[in-house]
């Protein structure tokens, strides 16, 4: 089973609290909106610090660091062919300043014409219950304890 671990940057709202997520990127995920969106996140080698791989794509999709700050173990769910570790941490953003590495990709498929595309398109911040459908499905737990976690503080 593969191994991934993500940050999940929160902040407060009017409204409670809003998560930044990154829309993935390349052809498959284009014209998709409802639960294509994911928590900054990669794959990494058993023995390698999940919380320090969670810094490390983050700054890989975005393009910048995040904020420094306590952060929340959120545990690990499976999505898929993978299990997934989310940390969560407070702090602020610019969505309309990230800028992701990229992956090559064969496309259209079988083509032979190999193209790069974005590993994230973009990132936006959402309030939890719009968060929810964005978010694939594998993910969507890890809002709830948020919520959790923050309502015990």
């Amino acid at each position: 089973m593969k191994l991934s671990a993500g940050l999940l940057l929160y902040r407060p709202s009017p409204g409670g609290v809003e998560v930044l997520l990154v829309h993935m990127g390349g052809p498959f995920w284009a014209r998709k909106d409802e639960h294509a969106w994911s928590i900054p996140k990669g794959e990494y080698d058993e023995g390698e610090d999940p919380a320090a791989v969670a810094v490390r794509e983050f700054t890989e999709e975005l393009g910048n660091p995040p904020p420094d700050g306590p952060t929340l173990a959120l545990g690990s769910a499976r999505q898929s062919t993978k299990t997934v570790t989310v940390f969560a941490r407070p702090g602020d953003f610019d969505a309309a300043a990230a800028v992701s590495n990229t992956f090559t990709l064969q496309w259209p498929p079988r083509s032979g014409r190999f193209q790069e595309f974005p590993e994230v398109d973009r990132a936006g911040w959402f309030d939890l219950p719009t968060a929810a459908g964005k978010l694939v499905k594998g993910q969507v737990v890890f809002l709830a304890r948020l919520a959790d976690r923050l309502a015990e503080t």
